[in-house]
């Protein structure tokens, strides 16, 4: 399957060490070489990148590791096709617009017999099963918490809770390891395989498990920076790393975890009789007022 590699941080910071042990594993030592992505959010959007060749040999991967981009929230992803052919419509981390922002999003796993019904806005490009899942939480995601004139966008508190009953649901049908991010907040869900650390002052030297490589974290970061690193398997020999329980969704922001749920997969149900029962996004009166 795929592997992910994701960033939460308080402060911008670049993520080429990592990056340069992550796209090892596309193809050098990892099976990971049907395509790989990057996507780096700032305050004015994001930069997204992809390729359909394999990562370790990129020249696009490699000027990324030679050229960095500083930023807050950063995900990539390096694929083993499942489903879908190695096209760059199929290269991971996909962008969509929700209520003014751009939501990126990559997927490790493979979901059978996942065909939901999408209209509207958000339809896939490629031909994935992680394209598919993506439209669909963003399609009921749409639905929970209509756009309201005035009225405040939901924050993470209010959409975790959301995003675990819609990961239960589409977990059912297979592997679902993701990582979601609309530069606010990072959404990490669990299915199978997936680990995370926290890095913060005393900094130490580590090393890359896939590189002969280390880096003084001590000589590149502030006192006061804190950064979440979360991938699917330990990328440095740091004893922090903390694996994910199956069915677990954490939510990362500023480099904090501030959120964490397990929910077991979903019993097979229609999908429209649990957005039925589903908790809505709830509009203060004053802002209904203001959009008469």
């Amino acid at each position: 399957m795929c592997q992910l590699f994701g960033m939460s941080s308080n402060a911008p910071a670049t993520v080429n060490f990592s990056f340069t042990g992550f796209s090892a594993r596309g193809g050098r030592t990892g099976e990971h070489a049907d395509g790989w992505g990057i996507a780096f959010h700032d305050a004015s959007g994001c930069r997204l990148f992809v390729d359909e060749g394999s990562a370790c040999d990129s020249p696009l991967a490699e000027f990324l590791r030679r050229h960095p981009f500083k930023s807050r929230s950063v995900m990539a992803h390096i694929r083993k096709a499942t489903q879908g052919g190695v096209t760059l419509t199929n290269c991971h981390p996909f962008q969509r617009e929700w209520l003014g922002q751009h939501w990126v999003f990559c997927h490790n796993g493979d979901l059978k017999g996942f065909e939901p019904s999408l209209r509207g806005l958000y339809q896939p490009v490629g031909t994935t099963d992680s394209e598919r899942a993506f439209c669909w939480m963003l399609q009921e995601l749409r639905d929970w918490f209509p756009a309201h004139p005035g009225a405040p966008l939901p924050g993470w508190a209010e959409l975790a809770p959301a995003l675990a009953e819609l990961s239960a649901h589409i977990a059912q049908h297979g592997s679902f390891n993701y990582l979601l991010s609309n530069a606010d907040a990072l959404y990490a869900h669990c299915s199978t395989e997936l680990s995370w650390l926290q890095r913060r002052p005393p900094f130490s030297t580590v090393r890359l498990v896939d590189c002969d490589m280390s880096l003084d974290l001590s000589q590149t970061n502030a006192l006061e920076d804190c950064m979440a690193i979360i991938a699917t398997r330990p990328l440095t020999d740091e004893a922090a790393w903390t694996a994910f329980t199956p069915g677990e969704l954490k939510v990362f922001a500023s480099g904090e975890e501030v959120w964490a749920r397990t929910t077991a997969p979903a019993a097979a149900r229609d999908v429209d009789t649990r957005i039925a029962w589903a908790p809505r996004w709830s509009v203060p009166a004053s802002a209904l007022q203001m959009a008469v």
